[in-house]
């Protein structure tokens, strides 16, 4: 199933991310769910006002990222931000702290789960070399 969404730049990098976790071989992906035990929902919200979801269950399982909301699973943490600035973020222009203390990165749940995500895109970053930090 394709991540990509009409109109939403962060998409590619969502998709990114999931080709990353892809690759990984399954004690790698546990290893993953291990370090993070979280499931992250991403919704981003476009120029266009239109909003897309995203999750990143690294909870169960060997890890998934899924488009939209996934039937059962509840989020530990949400995180609402513009299409912009996730891009400015996996670009490296933006620091997702600065974001979060103006206001443009809203965080709902455990906001110390945004700490272990870091985890799992840097290693991403290292492989598929985009630079998102949260």
């Amino acid at each position: 199933m394709s991540l990509a969404v009409d109109g939403f730049k962060s998409s590619a990098l969502l998709t990114q991310i999931d080709e990353h976790l892809k690759g990984l071989s399954d004690a790698e992906r546990q290893d993953q769910v291990k370090k993070v035990k979280g499931i992250f929902q991403f919704n981003v919200k476009n120029n266009a006002g239109q909003t897309a979801t995203w999750t990143f269950d690294l909870k169960t399982g060997n890890g998934e990222m899924h488009k939209g909301v996934v039937a059962g699973k509840k989020p530990d943490i949400t995180i609402d931000l513009k299409d912009d600035d996730f891009v400015a973020l996996a670009e490296g222009k933006a620091n997702g702290q600065k974001l979060f203390m103006s206001g443009k990165i809203k965080v709902k749940g455990a906001i110390m789960m945004a700490t272990k995500l870091d985890s799992v895109l840097n290693a991403a970053k290292e492989k598929t070399g985009f630079k998102a930090k949260l």
